[in-house]
């Protein structure tokens, strides 16, 4: 299995710490794939910022053929989440 280095909470500050909090405030939780950015907060922020829009955003897609077109990929690439 991988190992890649984070940052805790605990540890965070400045923009990981904003970024951590909201991602508490969205999912109650850090999700690893937060997570694993930590070491780099504006890739982190970005990245949120491109999911929210493809989520979220304007779209011919509804919310939940969005939300099930994702969860088909992460099942296809034997991700759990």
């Amino acid at each position: 299995m991988a190992w890649i280095k984070v940052i805790s909470l605990a540890e965070a500050g400045g923009l990981l710490k904003r970024q951590y909090d909201a991602a508490l405030k969205r999912a109650s939780k850090i999700w690893n794939i937060v997570s694993i950015m930590s070491l780099n907060p504006q890739a982190m922020q970005e990245s949120m910022r491109f999911y929210k829009t493809i989520m979220f955003g304007e779209s011919p897609l509804s919310r939940k053929q969005r939300e099930m077109l994702a969860t088909v990929v992460s099942s296809v690439n034997h991700c759990t989440y």
